[in-house]
């Protein structure tokens, strides 16, 4: 048998401001606790222990329902939450949805196809036994994956170098290579074989990755895109004058 005094009642009113009050039947009420509810107008229900159990029931059951719709995605442009995604959207970051004409999906897009086409080049460099070719196509590839990366965590690129030398070697070499591996400006063709070919088409796709960065607003990414295209000419360059042999 439980008693209600008006300390109680003071303690749960202040946290709730409630117009009424459910309490077992057999409840005592004091004296004090009486004037309180009357002053503040609450109604008194009284109800049997088997009425309150089927309440409590029913309540778990409306609390297991409520529980039961956890969305796992969220609508990037409505703030809107689904169960289920859409096959014309994707995740963006986490469990955010875009439509996949978003300019991130794109750019990963095109950043998967260019992994892609590497790929290729170090098959056939490595059946021709150039493993220097596959080596440094493979920092090439490396260093994709790790713009990929800092594009999904927003992270800046830093520190951009290949094949052991920074960015500024890079641009030089690129741009007179005359000077430093004895050979004109490339204008590929065809008889120059497949590896210099297939690297022309890595360094061309790069091109177009970065056309497409430039929508993300990423000026780091634009920029290691733009040394990446030069890191692959002097690789053809390189391929060019002799030094893969």
């Amino acid at each position: 048998m439980k008693v209600l005094t008006e300390a109680q009642l003071r303690a749960e009113y202040n946290q709730k401001k409630m117009e009424s009050l459910i309490v077992k039947s057999d409840t005592i009420i004091t004296p004090s606790a009486k004037e309180f509810l009357n002053s503040k107008k609450i109604e008194l229900i009284f109800k049997s222990q088997e009425e309150l159990k089927d309440e409590n029931k029913e309540n778990e059951g409306k609390e297991l329902k409520e529980e039961k719709f956890k969305p796992k995605y969220r609508c990037k442009y409505t703030g809107g939450y689904l169960e289920e995604k859409p096959e014309n959207m994707t995740q963006l970051y986490g469990n955010e949805l875009v439509f996949k004409d978003h300019e991130s999906i794109i750019f990963r897009g095109k950043l998967d196809s260019l992994q892609s086409k590497i790929l290729e080049i170090q098959v056939l460099s490595y059946k021709d036994k150039n493993n220097k070719v596959v080596d440094d196509l493979e920092e090439i590839l490396n260093f994709i994956r790790n713009i990929l990366k800092c594009e999904v965590i927003d992270e800046k690129i830093e520190n951009i170098s290949f094949f052991g030398m920074k960015e500024e070697e890079i641009r030089e070499i690129s741009h007179n290579p005359k000077v430093h591996l004895g050979i004109d400006h490339i204008l590929p063709n065809y008889k120059m074989g497949e590896i210099l070919i297939g690297l022309n088409s890595i360094r061309s796709n790069i091109r177009e990755v970065e056309i497409v960065s430039i929508s993300l607003k990423r000026d780091d990414i634009t920029k290691a895109l733009n040394r990446l295209s030069s890191s692959v000419y002097v690789m053809m360059c390189r391929y060019l004058s002799g030094y893969y042999n």
